[in-house]
């Protein structure tokens, strides 16, 4: 999985669709770090309130504002670190050996079977975050598409691999322990 997507996203251009630069980045950049100094966050605009009657108001904002959601990090980070992709690592590592745990307390016979099952889960796992976050967040569509893509396939790769050495008899027994 972890070669696959890093594949994906540093050798084909996947990992680069339905994300836009910034035309007159600067003006954009310089505002936000005067605004938002030196304070990372996730930033929802135009910002919806808790007050009653807060939604009503909302829709009002939204008719004459842009909006949108902002990852902010102030000045002086850093593009792939060791920790990132070591985190990303340890995440899919998880992920796979989830997949094999379940997997394993399955009963499906057949190697396509459980790759297929593995696979599903992969389409689980893609759908639970990046159809929200294109639903509620207004993510662009071919960047969602592609994300699902980039997980499915990670996951069928994940089955190709678990469902080979997915354990049988006395074998399976000791593996549901985990």
């Amino acid at each position: 999985m972890f070669a696959w997507k890093s594949i994906a996203h540093m050798v084909l251009p996947l990992g680069q669709s339905g994300i836009h630069e910034i035309p007159n980045e600067q003006a954009i950049l310089g505002a936000m770090h005067s605004t938002l100094s030196e304070t990372s966050g996730m930033y929802f605009f135009p910002a919806m309130g808790a007050a009653p009657g807060a939604m009503a108001e909302y829709d009002k904002k939204l008719a004459v504002s842009p909006s949108g959601l902002l990852i902010y990090h102030p000045p002086g980070a850093k593009s792939l670190t060791a920790a990132q992709l070591i985190t990303e690592l340890v995440t899919e590592i998880l992920e796979a050996l989830l997949a094999a745990i379940l997997l394993s307390r399955t009963r499906i016979p057949t190697y396509w079977g459980r790759v297929g099952f593995v696979t599903l889960l992969g389409v689980l796992a893609a759908m639970a975050t990046n159809l929200s976050y294109w639903n509620w967040y207004g993510f662009p569509s071919d960047y969602t598409a592609v994300y699902i893509m980039i997980e499915i396939v990670g996951f069928l790769f994940v089955g190709l691999v678990v469902a080979h050495g997915a354990p049988s008899g006395p074998l399976r027994a000791a593996f549901t322990l985990v």
